[in-house]
């Protein structure tokens, strides 16, 4: 069944606004543990797939077992868009359906794994960030792109890095998940190392480029979006 999203009554409505709130909460990311061990307890990929035209968007958490990889609870919940799109401030647009998505599940999710950014961004708060603070859980991002940073090209081999970078600032890392195909961008969130957010996700990516959290989450959002639209006409 999925959960009715709601957008709480104090979110932010301007960019301004939603600034300060990135501002307010950036200095509650914990950055000095190193999360829980790769292969061990439970991983949880995030998405969200949107219906511009009726306002829509639909999340889903998917929670695997970290040991097999094996699909051990899902949910989804759909609400109305939250906020307008802006770059650098995406999360404020999922993290209502996100968080509407957790609440639902009916096991602890573990290591929080979101197609977005951690410190991979402009100031320091991408929806990585921004979820592990507000629920106090691990959290990395791993995403398809490097956003506004560059990098040297990693070599050719599976699990190799090159480190993603502002000016000299070193934010997060590209990695090869598989030999010679494009890397994905990986940061850290909250309450996790970046050595464990990468070991993470070479192990969430045995045969694909994209990890197995992220690509169940994202089959499963749109398949809760196709439905709500269905009930919606």
């Amino acid at each position: 069944m999925t959960k009715t999203a709601p957008v709480p009554e104090d979110w932010p409505a301007t960019e301004a606004r939603a600034r300060a709130v990135q501002d307010a909460l950036r200095g509650r990311v914990i950055l000095d543990e190193p999360g829980p061990p790769p292969g061990t307890g439970h991983v949880t990929g995030l998405d969200v797939a949107y219906d511009d035209e009726r306002d829509l968007v639909a999340a889903a958490a998917v929670v695997l077992d970290a040991a097999t990889l094996e699909t051990v609870a899902v949910s989804t919940a759909v609400g109305r868009v939250s906020f307008p799109y802006v770059p650098g401030l995406l999360a404020f647009r999922e993290i209502p359906a996100l968080l509407a998505a957790l609440s639902a599940l009916p096991c602890p999710p573990g290591l929080l794994v979101c197609d977005g950014y951690g410190l991979a961004h402009p100031r320091r708060f991408g929806l990585a960030c921004h979820l592990g603070v507000l629920t106090n859980l691990p959290a990395i991002g791993v995403a398809k792109n490097p956003f506004t940073f560059t990098h040297p090209a990693p070599d050719a081999p599976r699990g190799s890095t090159a480190p993603l970078l502002d000016g000299p600032e070193e934010v997060g890392r590209a990695l090869r998940t598989r030999d010679a195909v494009k890397p994905v961008y990986v940061s850290v969130g909250h309450r996790t190392a970046l050595a464990t957010a990468l070991a993470h996700t070479l192990a969430l990516t045995p045969e694909y480029r994209l990890p197995e959290t992220t690509r169940r989450a994202d089959a499963l959002c749109r398949r809760a979006l196709r439905e709500a639209v269905g009930e919606a006409v």
